[in-house]
């Protein structure tokens, strides 16, 4: 079995910033299967802030889903759906497959594990995480460019009913081809479908502030 990355063209103007959750449920209602598929990964979608509490769309944003290869059929259903956001609609396109390529470091914007907070017992549950996929690279917190926060690390929060989840960008540095295709893969930390612990190659995230 193969993970491959299901890259769905996106037409629309703006998103809520925070819309992990709300585009979990707005897939669901289009695919329920993807509900209970721990398997699937959904990319944050890229985008720049112009507005607070807004990202607006360039012309790169897709809806990305990282899933096993023999799901692909289930989700072309999203291919002409019409997704709300807050008040704000995405058009759905035809997608493209993209295979997984290996690089040597990745990155995350947002990995989240249960209710951890502190960067110490994070770090230490993601050490064990790459562990026990057969991974010796070592991840580290990306700094904040946040000036009032320079040196510590970046530090984003999900909102899910109401309950603020907190979390950090990671990247994994020195990875082998196979342990950059193993962490691809499987991510790191929870709650994949709602953007979080998907990796990339270090950098494909940048317009997504």
């Amino acid at each position: 079995m193969s993970v491959i990355d299901l890259a769905f063209d996106l037409a629309g103007t703006t998103i809520p910033l925070d819309y992990g959750y709300g585009l979990f449920s707005a897939l669901c209602q289009v695919v329920p299967r993807l509900h209970g598929d721990r398997r699937v990964g959904v990319h944050p979608i890229r985008g720049v802030r112009l507005v607070p509490r807004w990202l607006t769309l360039v012309p790169q944003s897709r809806l990305r889903l990282r899933l096993p290869s023999e799901e692909i059929a289930s989700y072309l259903a999203l291919a002409g759906s019409r997704i709300e956001l807050e008040g704000a609609f995405l058009s759905v396109g035809i997608p493209r497959v993209e295979p997984l390529r290996a690089a040597t470091n990745l990155t995350s914007r947002l990995v989240t594990i249960g209710r951890l907070v502190e960067p110490g017992p994070f770090e230490e549950s993601v050490r064990r995480q790459l562990a026990s996929y057969g991974v010796s690279a070592v991840a580290s917190f990306v700094p904040s460019t946040d000036l009032s926060r320079v040196g510590q690390p970046t530090r984003r929060v999900l909102r899910i009913k109401g309950r603020r989840i907190v979390g950090y960008a990671l990247r994994v540095d020195g990875l082998t081809a196979e342990e950059s295709l193993t962490v691809q893969e499987n991510g790191l930390g929870s709650r994949r479908r709602m953007g979080c612990g998907v990796f990339v190659k270090e950098g494909g995230y940048r317009a997504n502030e």
